[in-house]
């Protein structure tokens, strides 16, 4: 059985996206193949997540079932919010929404009822009021659909989410919050109270905004964690929001020096480092979001946005989550990571567009040599398909024999298979020769139950799958989803990493002196320029003229 590990929330959108990967936990939890113990602890407060949340001054409203009150860090003085439940008449609205209202007696544990409760008895807490539709504004805690520890959320008094003023804007602003040593200590008798109730901890994931102060905050989180658990996995996922063009170069530039920075500390801090994100580029000039055939969301809304990203980040943790395995995020890192390629990019189709009734050989043969799924590491795609190792996930698919009936010939290799397992692997095999992959199959869907966004074609089914007729419509809401998800050390991160490069070294010091004297120097900055070409050089394939024009020039 997989052991247990601590996630870490560091930023907003990093909330956004946890708020909604937590509401994926409250799915079916008797006789699934995935560990809930993995994510979530069972305590006197109920079935929580195992979860420390750093969240900024108003980045937090109303919070679980019966009031979270959390705990600021001792370095970061102030006024403790109070959070409530939702207001009386929420019941009415949720109703219009297709929503369950809160009940008196949907409480996710028993105050007093100890710590022997395990996680599967544990009840998920009620869908909280859904953000409104077309709103911008809504925080992640509108769509918190779990109860959270009080020791979870940790709120920096110093900055403001919102407003003019009070922003953590910068990399080195991140790291001298941390740097406190009374914040220090804090946080570490935060990750010890998590670290010490675990039977077999295998690591720490790390959900970090890359785009603005939280990427200091989250470099020197990371060291942290590489200093006292040397020996655990510590994977870190580098979050950004669709890039908005707003016209405010200082702004834009802040944005770049934050992820190019944050890339190269918290590779080298993490066992395994993956930009995950909407966004076309993480450079100066922004690029198309990332589109889906069967989604229709709006990228301008952190809410959608973050509810994609969640999906695939679910999927893309099953291989060190999963009850009838061993594997463990060290596994996967080391599977991944070799040859100093410790940065991979995340693939994935949301959702998988598989046809209701059909079996797994056939809807493979019908995508060919095109895979469905879009790149989520704001890279530029190339053409052709390469990479040197891949973990793939494909859940909500039948895992029955696909094999051909008895004396017929089969119509294809994969209908030869006898595992659905081995028909992935024979498929991956033929889009991707010579790549070292490993399978997982899971038949447990992603489920999208409120306050999950609505933001599925009216194509698909109940179920997520596409209808064998298209030309009918339904406006049934989706309540699960096949995903098909991939981790890549893949040559597309050596145009990120040259991209960013060449974008730093356009904007210089000189433009951004204001950043630099946030604290951080400017040898420091050319030591991760460096850091960045090195690892760059890493997913070189060698194949011609073609692989060099992404070349920078050295200073």
């Amino acid at each position: 059985m997989a052991g247990e590990a601590v996630t870490l929330q560091l930023g907003h959108y990093a909330g956004c996206v946890g708020a909604h990967w937590w509401g994926l936990q409250r799915g079916p939890q008797q006789d699934t193949e995935l560990s809930h113990a993995a994510l979530l602890r069972a305590g006197r407060e109920g079935c929580t997540p195992r979860l420390i949340a750093l969240e900024l001054k108003g980045g937090v409203g109303p919070l679980g079932r019966g009031g979270v009150r959390p705990e600021p860090l001792a370095a970061w003085r102030g006024a403790v919010a109070n959070y409530a439940e939702p207001p009386p008449g929420a019941g009415a609205a949720l109703r219009d929404r297709g929503q369950r209202p809160v009940q008196p007696g949907d409480a996710s544990g028993d105050a007093d009822g100890g710590s022997s409760a395990s996680v599967q008895d544990a009840a998920p807490a009620p869908a909280p009021l859904a953000p409104a539709p077309g709103s911008s504004t809504q925080l992640w805690s509108d769509y918190l659909s779990v109860q959270l520890h009080p020791k979870s959320v940790c709120v920096l008094q110093q900055y403001n989410h919102d407003g003019d003023s009070g922003r953590l804007e910068a990399f080195g602003q991140g790291e001298r919050l941390v740097e406190d040593a009374g914040c220090m200590e804090e946080l570490e008798d935060r990750l010890h109270f998590y670290v010490e109730e675990c039977d077999y901890l295998q690591g720490f994931q790390v959900l970090c905004d890359l785009h603005d102060g939280f990427s200091g905050v989250g470099a020197k989180v990371t060291e942290l964690l590489r200093d006292e658990y040397s020996r655990k996995g510590i994977l870190t996922w580098g979050l950004t929001p669709v890039t908005q063009n707003v016209g405010d170069s200082q702004k834009n530039f802040y944005r770049v020096l934050n992820a190019a920075l944050g890339i190269a500390h918290l590779s080298a801090h993490s066992s395994l480092f993956c930009p995950l994100s909407l966004s076309g580029s993480l450079g100066i000039q922004p690029q198309p979001p990332t589109a889906f055939p069967y989604l229709s969301y709006d990228a301008s809304l952190n809410y959608h946005s973050s509810a994609v990203l969640a999906a695939a980040l679910d999927t893309l943790t099953v291989p060190y989550r999963l009850c009838s395995s061993r594997g463990s995020m060290m596994h996967l890192a080391e599977m991944l990571s070799f040859s100093g390629r410790k940065v991979v990019a995340a693939w994935a189709a949301v959702p998988f567009p598989a046809v209701c009734g059909r079996s797994l050989p056939d809807v493979l043969c019908a995508q060919q040599q095109d895979v469905p799924w879009k790149l989520l590491s704001s890279c530029r795609e190339q053409k052709g398909s390469r990479c040197f190792a891949q973990s793939v996930v494909l859940r909500g698919m039948c895992k029955e024999s696909p094999t051909s009936r008895p004396g017929e010939q089969p119509p294809s290799p994969l209908h030869a298979c006898e595992t659905a397992e081995q028909v992935l692997q024979c498929y991956l095999h033929t889009v991707f020769p010579g790549a070292f992959s490993t399978t997982h199959v899971l038949e447990q869907p992603c489920v999208t139950l409120p306050p999950y966004p609505r933001i599925f074609s009216p194509l698909l089914t109940r179920q997520g799958f596409l209808r064998d007729d298209l030309s009918s419509y339904s406006a049934a809401a989706v309540e699960s989803i096949p995903v098909l998800a991939s981790l890549q050390s893949s040559p597309v991160l050596r145009t990120l990493l040259c991209d960013l490069c060449k974008d730093l070294q356009k904007l210089g010091t000189r433009r951004c002196a204001s950043f630099f004297a946030a604290g951080v120097e400017e040898d420091d900055f050319h030591e991760a320029l460096q850091e960045l070409r090195t690892l760059a050089q890493c997913y070189e394939m060698g194949f011609g003229a073609g692989d060099s024009e992404d070349e920078t020039d050295s200073d």
